[in-house]
């Protein structure tokens, strides 16, 4: 599982282990935080076809799922 500090995802990159139409290659682009400026969501943009998507930044701790950096 991967460790992350959720308030330095900003811009951070990501590879998705099984991409999908050609979506490889990921950058958080916004950080979304609650009342209490704690992050809860992540908009993630793949390089390729920047298609934006939103999702629980705890999704990103999956290995299974995501790689740190670009590989």
């Amino acid at each position: 599982m991967n460790t992350i500090n959720p308030s330095k995802l900003h811009h951070s990159k990501w590879t998705a282990v099984h991409p999908r139409n050609k979506e490889k290659h990921f950058m958080v682009t916004q950080l979304i935080r609650d009342e209490d400026e704690n992050v809860v969501d992540v908009v993630v943009e793949a390089i390729y076809s920047h298609r934006e998507t939103l999702m629980p930044w705890q999704h990103l701790k999956d290995d299974s799922v995501w790689k740190m950096g670009w590989q």
